[in-house]
């Protein structure tokens, strides 16, 4: 995939031609397995929505943020993928990498687990597994982005050797931008 951008430093003029190989779209992990999303997710995407304490958009909203996601992985050739456990074939939630705050050429990693997930590693494996994947695409840097308060993603993202880059206040509140550099 070609993607056109110009450099982080202010005095290049010119576009710069980079090519990143899609990322996979199917990832394994001992314990979880990640794929596209379907419509038919839409309800258990609602209901992990509905687990945040900022109000729950209905699963019509949940259906058009899934083909909203499918349209921007064709575009970007990244994506953000729902877990599934393995043995139990459920939902608990998604991680993959998105542009967000970002940008293409260095996008996002992101995560969100249902609470009945929370503490049992899941989010450490399914990034780590997107972390594999973004190795693969051939890209040198990813970010993350983390409300100040949320001390697990912090455990996470360091697990995954993401350093704090920045602070920047937010709508949202203080937000903790980390990064890594990828081999």
């Amino acid at each position: 995939m070609v993607r056109k951008h110009r450099p982080s430093r202010p005095a290049a003029q010119n576009w710069i031609v980079t090519r990143y190989e899609p990322m996979a779209s199917h990832l394994e992990t001992e314990r979880l397995s990640m794929q596209p999303w379907a419509v038919s997710d839409a309800e258990e995407l609602s209901a992990l929505w509905s687990e945040r304490d900022t109000g729950t958009p209905g699963v019509e909203r949940a259906r058009e943020v899934i083909a909203e996601r499918l349209a921007r992985t064709e575009e970007t050739g990244i994506a953000l993928l729902p877990i599934r456990r393995r043995e139990e074939r459920d939902f608990i939630g998604y991680c993959g990498l998105t542009i967000g705050r970002s940008a293409v050429e260095e996008p996002e990693i992101a995560y969100e687990l249902l609470r009945r997930a929370h503490g049992r590693g899941y989010a450490t494996e399914a990034a780590r597994a997107v972390l594999d994947a973004a190795i693969a695409t051939g890209r040198k840097r990813l970010w993350a982005t983390v409300g100040a308060w949320n001390t697990p993603s912090f455990r996470v993202l360091e697990k995954l050797g993401f350093e704090r880059d920045h602070v920047s206040e937010e709508d949202v509140g203080e937000v903790v931008w980390l990064t890594r550099s990828l081999p």
